[in-house]
């Protein structure tokens, strides 16, 4: 047996740790795409870093028979994912940004579809394994999606029924809900009682009174 080794660090955090408007903005983005925490933010940003390498390498490369290859290499993956189009340039390739992966995740497409009722939802559909891919099972939220498998995104349909089911139950408390309110409406206002402390004291003067009496008796 070999030693293991370990896995590589798929992303590089940022260069300074206490940055406001950097902060301010991955907050956003991890809200907006219901992502776990901020390593899913940044290991895609990586990817981001890693294509504008690629770019720059091939527009720098002496061996034109090697740029081109890389070129197309380049354009054939992009392609695949559904981040740019046919018509799009080297240099715009740049003009990608983190967002642009964010979008073809597996997460943000099934809420897209309406297969989720918000985007966290979403995630938690994925992970417990409620969301197909060609009648597989995929349980990886950042999963990216190539544009031939985007069609073919399924959703289990006892999940579906389920969903029916509380649409139901919501009915029905619902319709509970208003019954006691107008019960409540209904019912007539009933006599408050006498406070406790007068009959106290009816009871204090009726003890002396009958005292009086019992000395008139005894004398």
């Amino acid at each position: 047996m070999g030693q293991t080794k370990k896995a590589k660090k798929k992303y590089s955090t940022p260069p300074h740790p206490w940055q406001k408007d950097r902060i301010i903005e991955e907050k956003e983005i991890v809200r907006e795409y219901g992502l776990k925490n901020k390593k899913e933010l940044w290991k895609f940003q990586s990817k981001l870093r890693n294509v504008t390498k690629q770019v720059k390498k091939i527009v720098a490369a002496k061996n034109p028979k090697q740029a081109t290859l890389e070129k197309e290499n380049l354009r054939a993956k992009l392609l695949k994912y559904g981040l740019i189009k046919k018509d799009t340039k080297l240099a715009e390739v740049l003009e990608l940004k983190t967002k642009d992966f964010l979008e073809r995740r597996l997460q943000t497409i099934v809420f897209k579809k309406g297969h989720a009722n918000s985007i966290k939802q979403a995630r938690q559909l994925i992970t417990h394994g409620h969301i197909k891919i060609k009648d597989k099972k995929v349980t990886i939220p950042s999963y990216l999606i190539p544009l031939e498998e985007e069609s073919k995104i399924s959703l289990d349909p006892s999940i579906i029924i389920l969903k029916k089911e509380n649409k139901k139950d919501d009915k029905l408390k619902s319709e509970i809900i208003k019954k006691k309110e107008e019960t409540k409406q209904e019912k007539v206002e009933v006599p408050k009682e006498e406070p406790k402390v007068e009959k106290k004291e009816e009871l204090k003067e009726e003890k002396k009174e009958g005292l009086k009496i019992e000395k008139k008796d005894v004398k």
